[in-house]
Formats: C-alpha cells, sequence, structure tokens
C-alpha cells in the first residue's frame, strides 16, 4: 500500500511544497540506507529534474529550520530528526507487502504441532527478529485453558500459596493475603468450595461463578474461609483485567541491537535498552499501547517516553484471539535507521499469521 502525502498544512507552512518533498524523501531515503549524512550534491543528481546543487543546499536549509533535518557538522550533509523521521513514516513512506520469499522463510521456522502457545510465540518473534534483523518481542496473552484443581498452604501468618492446576496439565502458584488466625480446616474448606465450582472453566470464569455463588454460601461457609476466598478473587480480579502488567513478555535476538554501534553513547544505549527488556515492566506497557492501534504502530526514539529507545525505533502490531479480542502484541525494536518499508509489512504479517494459529487452536 502507498501512503498519502502529508499536506502542507500540516506542518504548520506553505513552503513545503511538491520540490520539498521530493527533496527530503531523497534525504531520508539515503539515508536509511547508509547511516551517513546526505549532501546536496548527491541528492541533485538523483532527483528527475535538472536542480543546482546551489538550489538543493537552500531548500535543505528550509527544511532544517522547519526541524525536518539536522546538520551533524557545518559543512556535512543532512541527517532527518526524529520529527523529520516521524513526517516520512507518517506521510511520505511507500509501504508494500512482504515477499514469497519472505513468507516461506517465515513460515519455515514456525513448527505448529504439539506447539504451545508460549512455544509458538517464542518461534514467530525469533522468526522476525531473524528476517528484520532487530531485536524481536512479543505479549503472551493470559492464560485460558480450563482449570482443573485448586490447593492452598500456609506460608506466614498473613501469606498463603494457591496452586492451581490446569486441564492442560500445567501448574501455576499464586500468593494471595490471608486472614488472621488462618485455620488448616478453614484452608480445607475453601479449598472444597472453589474446587466444587472451577473445574473445567477459566480463571475468570471461575471467578464470575465464584463471586456470584459466594453470597448465597456465606452462611455454610465460616468466616475465615469467606475471606480467604475473597482474597483470592480479589487477585484474580487483577490478573483477569485489561492489564498486560502481569504477562510474559518474549525477547529474541536481542545481539542484532549491537549491529553497527560506531561510538561510546551508542553502546550505553543499547545498554540501557537490554535493562529496559530485561526489567520488561516498561516495555510492557508500551507495547500495550498498541491495543489502541489500527494495525501497526511506531513509536520514533523518545516518542516512547523510554529514555533507552531515545535512538531506536519500535514497531509493534497487536494479535488477535478467534472472537477477534486482542490478546498480545508482536514487534521489533532497532534502530532509527531502519527499512521501515521492509519492517511494517513484516511486523504486520506475523501478527495475523500468529492470529490465524490461535483461531486454528494450535497451542
Amino acid at each position: 500500500m502507498t501512503r498519502p502525502l502529508i499536506p502542507a498544512q500540516l506542518l504548520g507552512v506553505r513552503e513545503f511544497n511538491e520540490r520539498s518533498r521530493e527533496i527530503f524523501r531523497r534525504i531520508v531515503e539515503t539515508y536509511l540506507v547508509t547511516g551517513e549524512p546526505v549532501g546536496s550534491r548527491a541528492v541533485s543528481r538523483q532527483l528527475p529534474i535538472q536542480l543546482s546543487p546551489a538550489s538543493v543546499r537552500n531548500i535543505m536549509s528550509d527544511l532544517e529550520q522547519l526541524g525536518l533535518l539536522t546538520a551533524p557538522h557545518t559543512s556535512a550533509g543532512r541527517l532527518p530528526t526524529q520529527k523529520g523521521l516521524r513526517l516520512f513514516v507518517d506521510g511520505l513512506l511507500e509501504v508494500g507487502d512482504i515477499s514469497e520469499e519472505e513468507r516461506s522463510a517465515f513460515q519455515s521456522q514456525i513448527r505448529t504441532a504439539d506447539q504451545t502457545i508460549e512455544d509458538l510465540l517464542s518461534q514467530a518473534t525469533a522468526a522476525l527478529s531473524g528476517l528484520s534483523q532487530c531485536a524481536g518481542l512479543v505479549v503472551a496473552p493470559k492464560r485460558n485453558a480450563p482449570l482443573k484443581h485448586i490447593e492452598f498452604a500456609v506460608l506466614g501468618h498473613d501469606q498463603a500459596l494457591t496452586v492451581l492446576v490446569f486441564e492442560d496439565g500445567s501448574v501455576e502458584n499464586r500468593m494471595i493475603g490471608t486472614p488472621n488466625g488462618m485455620t488448616p480446616s478453614a484452608l480445607a474448606e475453601a479449598g472444597n468450595f472453589l474446587n466444587a465450582m472451577v473445574r473445567g472453566r477459566t480463571i475468570e470464569q471461575a471467578r464470575e461463578q465464584i463471586a456470584r455463588e459466594l453470597d448465597e454460601a456465606r452462611a455454610q461457609l465460616s468466616e475465615l474461609s469467606r475471606q480467604l476466598i475473597e482474597s483470592g478473587l480479589a487477585t484474580w480480579s487483577n490478573e483477569t483485567s485489561e492489564s498486560w502488567a502481569q504477562r510474559t513478555l518474549i525477547v529474541r535476538g536481542q545481539s542484532n541491537l549491537l549491529e553497527n554501534i560506531g561510538a561510546l553513547q551508542d553502546l550505553e544505549r543499547v545498554r540501557l535498552l537490554f535493562n529496559d527488556l530485561e526489567n520488561r515492566e516498561d516495555m510492557l506497557h508500551l507495547l500495550e499501547l498498541t491495543k489502541a492501534a489500527d494495525g501497526v504502530r511506531i513509536f520514533i526514539g523518545s516518542e516512547s517516553n523510554l529514555s533507552s529507545l531515545s535512538g531506536s525505533s519500535l514497531i509493534a502490531a497487536p494479535y488477535f484471539d478467534p472472537s477477534r479480542k486482542i490478546v498480545g502484541a508482536i514487534g521489533v525494536i532497532g534502530p532509527t535507521r531502519l527499512n521501515y518499508a521492509r519492517i511494517i509489512p513484516m511486523v504486520d504479517y506475523t501478527a495475523k499469521v500468529i492470529g490465524e494459529l490461535l483461531a486454528r487452536g494450535q497451542n
């Protein structure tokens, strides 16, 4: 697909005419390929019309005044600013489609038979990372397998371990608060009450069922058992909310971020980015913002409000479950000097493939 040119009024100036757009586009495209400042003589050779280097320099100077270009040195060529890259991506970039060769390479790296959702997402992220030569990351959906059994174990005077056993054989442990004076009999009573209604239900379905029946069963339950169940309900309510804070973040291909580091400040930026990827919380919050996007969303540099991404770009897209509900997001992180035209459709394609596999019940 081809994106429309940004009208001049969106820049707040009238001077951004067709000629200025063409020169600006050539500078950005050359920079994305070479990573070097682009001079007026090189631009004049690329133009389809006859225009002297002096005339090109004048237009480049105007673009610099608009905040779209910057000159690293007085006699050097120009580089696009973050504002310039944003304008280019939103209005001047021509985005095509992923090639058949890339589709085949991607499909060959994903084995769908007898794979868990986490394994499938890990393979898809590794494939996307390899094809894009960026770091790939994905937010895994919340577990939706039906429950089989619940057990409690007291850990201290105010904490208990809840053991959730799912019908797919997986086990999860959750910490919950306990009322003062919790007794083994109250634990057993709470466990019996919960197990009577959780089997065959997902956590969200079980939570809703328990909340409906707890009031009716209040007279039959001891006060300690009721408080323990309500503490569990409060914990599950937070985990089944729309927040992605408790989800799993899978990262692949981090070593790609170390490619083409040319200065100590670049190395420090990548070190900070590795820390953010390791801590995960800020990155999960950033990916959660893709829920509001219609398709691919692009964060360039400091737009993400993460200092570690000041010299990087994040391209991400949400993916859907069979009911068309957004359940996660997948994307890549790389330098701002990315091949956006190639990587944007690649991320979009990967998100759609994941949705299709989820719809087929591959897990």
